[in-house]
């Protein structure tokens, strides 16, 4: 069907296309290497869909926020339990189309840290 096969070709020529590092792999063998190794923490209150009501008297999604919504940079919050927030999975390179990224991830940690200490001052 065009419908599915036109945008899957696009994705397949898209992702040729692009320039390539190992960096990604790297991340997800190590977030795996964790999940193998150690117990997995719980997912955050404020990522857990409240479906129930009883959910939501518990707590599940309290503190949501919707990541476009936020600062200018979005995607501001933090998504990893707070055992294993410190860890990095992913570093990109600091060449190339990469470099790019690693600019743009300091950007949101930087904003990030503004808003946290903002809010405990």
């Amino acid at each position: 069907m065009p419908e599915g096969r036109i945008p899957l070709a696009q994705a397949t020529t898209y992702l040729a296309s692009t320039p390539k590092s190992n960096a990604a792999y790297a991340g997800i063998n190590a977030a795996l290497a964790d999940v193998r190794r150690e117990n997995t923490p719980e997912v955050p209150m404020h990522l857990r869909n409240a479906v129930t009501g009883l959910m939501k008297q518990e707590g599940y999604g309290t503190g949501y926020r919707y990541a476009h919504a936020d600062e200018p940079e979005g995607m501001n919050d933090r998504y990893l339990p707070e055992e294993i927030s410190n860890r990095k999975y992913y570093e990109p390179k600091a060449s190339g189309e990469e470099a790019k990224i690693k600019e743009r991830m300091e950007r949101w940690r930087k904003s990030r840290e503004r808003r946290e200490h903002r809010s405990e001052g």
